[in-house]
């Protein structure tokens, strides 16, 4: 058993809904000769649809009716241009044209009311961002029976319970476990593909709910795990997950085989394959996930599983990097032997809400330094100013300040520790570039070392630990040249 998830660049255009009722199709033949068959199909919003509804909405909040009723006839072209294209029996195109319109009517109705109100609140927000899969899910569902595959539209918010944490809520596993099952294997027993929404799901009580920005990947896990699927695969428009941005380092290559750590790690720092939830429901029933490319579907991709037991363990495996960083730093020499200085500086920047993606201590312990997105960073330094008070006017700590405009870069790869040469590896890529390194951290993972290098070398340090170790060739093809 499959599941199989499209995102909005798979189902962009009327060619690309074409193309992927095609992969469908090939997989549901695959897998009527496996001893379990069934592929269950989840679905992102058309390119560009989430964005058009939250736009829209957000200028009715500000008085701007026109600018939603102008979005409402492009939402109706794009979807009714694909049906038009691909849908020949009218009947069919019918039925389809009233639940578009159906969803259109209440996409209205929000709007109006959310002009009148003159606010648009977070639940508001879930209920229509989460329109764009609503729409697509039943298009393609249409698309698929129109090419002979049978298919049957799904509303996730049947079958995916979560709590109502409005804009990224968390789904509650046993009631959309007993939910799916019920209603997904008996269509999955008679052949039927379901046709799911992704992104979004409901509260217990009904409120619709989105699983955050990204979200259909971590609906596709969801409903893979509790499902027990065989595989779990994310279809998009690269082949698979690179060893660097290809739009950074232009002989990136595709890699075969990840681990769920190394890839939680890519995609915690930048790697924009893989919402990091993703690989959650994944690892706890130690499904397999492939990136694939809906584009060129006869590319093996990238298998991710448990454990990566290809040749090459403890190698460099990928680089990433995420910018809009800025490296707060505390420091002073009072801080040496004194307990609570971590513990406090952290709790500091918890209560404001602050995102750490990155944290580095001197083994002398006259500094602190960690990474936090720009936009945090002056309310962070002020938190810390506060809770630092009394030692900033004895002088026990010196310094408490902040460095705009860096960037983290990740070099990722299963059992780096224990690989010698490897750090050296690093420096001297950095180093030959003239590229100065602000910090450094290694996680007890093993799976990825963390640089911070100012935001506009951030390319060229890609590249370079990019080509120190060959990463655009297979391993075995690499040569060692390192030093020492």
């Amino acid at each position: 058993m499959l599941v199989m998830k499209f995102g909005g660049t798979s189902v962009g255009t009327a060619e690309a809904f074409a193309q992927v009722a095609s992969i469908v199709a090939a997989k549901v033949a695959e897998q009527a000769q496996t001893p379990r068959p069934g592929v269950a199909v989840v679905t992102s919003a058309m390119r560009g649809v989430t964005d058009l509804l939250v736009e829209a909405a957000e200028r009715a909040a500000n008085g701007d009716e026109a600018f939603y009723v102008d979005a409402i006839d492009q939402l109706r072209v794009k979807h009714q241009s694909v049906a038009g294209q691909l849908i020949d029996d009218g009947n069919a195109r019918a039925a389809l044209g009233r639940i578009l319109e159906d969803r259109l009517l209440e996409f209205e109705r929000l709007c109006s009311s959310i002009a009148v109100l003159g606010e648009l609140t977070h639940r508001g927000l879930d209920v229509v961002s989460g329109l764009g899969e609503r729409l697509s899910a039943p298009l393609l569902a249409a698309v698929l029976r129109a090419q002979g595959t049978p298919a049957e539209y799904v509303d996730a918010t049947q079958i995916v319970v979560t709590d109502n944490i409005f804009g990224g809520a968390a789904p509650r596993i046993a009631e959309t476990e007993k939910r799916c099952r019920a209603h997904l294997l008996p269509l999955l027993e008679q052949g039927i593909v379901p046709v799911i929404t992704g992104f979004i799901g409901a509260t217990e009580e009904g409120v619709p709910t989105t699983l955050g920005r990204g979200g259909s990947d971590y609906s596709a896990a969801i409903i893979g795990a509790v499902l027990d699927a065989d595989e779990i695969q994310i279809w998009t428009d690269v082949n698979g997950v690179m060893t660097a941005d290809p739009r950074i380092v232009t002989n990136a290559r595709s890699l075969n085989q990840l681990s769920y750590e190394e890839v939680a790690e890519l995609a915690y720092y930048g790697a924009k394959v893989l919402h990091p939830k993703t690989v959650t429901p994944a690892i706890e029933k130690k499904i397999p996930l492939r990136v694939l490319n809906t584009f060129q579907p006869d590319h093996p991709g990238t298998r991710i599983v448990e454990r990566n037991d290809e040749a090459g363990q403890g190698t460099v495996k990928a680089i990433t990097s995420i910018r809009g960083m800025s490296l707060v730093t505390v420091a002073g020499r009072g801080m040496i032997g004194v307990p609570g200085i971590a513990a406090r500086t952290f709790r500091a920047v918890a209560a404001v809400g602050a995102n750490v993606l990155m944290i580095s201590q001197s083994s002398s312990e006259q500094s602190i330094c960690f990474v936090v997105p720009d936009g945090a960073a002056n309310t962070v330094i002020a938190a810390l100013h506060n809770e630092f008070k009394a030692e900033l006017e004895r002088r026990y700590i010196d310094r408490i300040a902040g460095d705009a405009d860096v960037a983290i870069i990740a070099v990722v790869g299963s059992g780096m520790r224990g690989t010698p040469g490897l750090a050296a590896g690093i420096f001297q890529a950095v180093g030959e570039a003239k590229i100065n390194v602000i910090a450094i951290a290694q996680g007890s993972s093993e799976a990825n070392i963390s640089l911070v290098v100012d935001a506009e070398r951030a390319g060229d340090a890609v590249k370079a630990i990019h080509d120190i170790f060959e990463l655009d060739k297979p391993t075995a093809q690499r040569a060692s040249r390192l030093t020492a």
